[in-house]
């Protein structure tokens, strides 16, 4: 197994620790925790460059090895480093989480429950599939916009080979990734996710 982690901070005031694990040529677990992030849906990105000498904008643009244009998580035609959107909740509570969460073209599938005491108190993050629904059929409270990871799964962020992740940065952005379906000019490059408010670059675990 290959472990890697991205310890990310920020001017904003936004910290977390991203974790990433890798069995074999198997598909990337991606786990951790965020904090300082305010309420609703927020960009969350692999970005090419393990650079932060001008802080998160020299990080590059996202991780995209296949020249492909910028999409959601389960889109075929999207970056590599394309992981979707951060969700903070901002009301209600819930006892238990059930998410099924898809990798339509990754042909992968990961079913969760979670009881809320195991998860930071009342708030929770899922990466954003598309599955507005389930999300807003599930009732929390944020809490000084902290949230838990729930496991995600990717194939095209692997820890080792040519397109290895090692090296890079995970960004976590201002605004919300429209996914590449906005229809504003930077919907097929960046989402129109606004700014970057926290990165980290990526590093083997021993």
């Amino acid at each position: 197994m290959v472990k890697a982690v991205a310890v990310l901070g920020s001017s904003e005031g936004v910290t977390g620790t991203i974790f990433f694990t890798q069995e074999g040529n198997g598909p990337t677990t991606v786990t951790g925790s965020l904090a300082g992030l305010k309420p609703g849906l927020h960009g969350f990105h692999v970005h090419a460059l393990g650079d932060t000498t001008n802080g998160c904008l020299s990080t590059g643009a996202h991780f995209n090895p296949n020249n492909n244009e910028h999409g959601a998580p389960e889109d075929e035609n999207r970056h590599a480093g394309d992981l979707g959107n951060v969700n903070v909740g901002d009301d209600g509570t819930s006892d238990l989480l059930f998410f099924l969460l898809f990798h339509l073209f990754d042909l992968l599938m990961s079913v969760m429950m979670v009881p809320l005491a195991s998860v930071l108190p009342t708030v929770r993050y899922v990466t954003h599939f598309q599955i507005k629904s389930l999300l807003n059929s599930s009732r929390l409270t944020p809490r000084l916009g902290k949230f838990q990871f729930l496991t995600s799964k990717f194939v095209q962020i692997p820890l080792t080979g040519p397109n290895s992740i090692i090296g890079r940065a995970v960004v976590v952005h201002a605004d919300s990734d429209d996914l590449g379906k906005g229809g504003h000019e930077l919907s097929k490059t960046t989402g129109n996710a606004g700014g970057r408010v926290a990165c980290g670059i990526i590093g083997l675990q021993g």
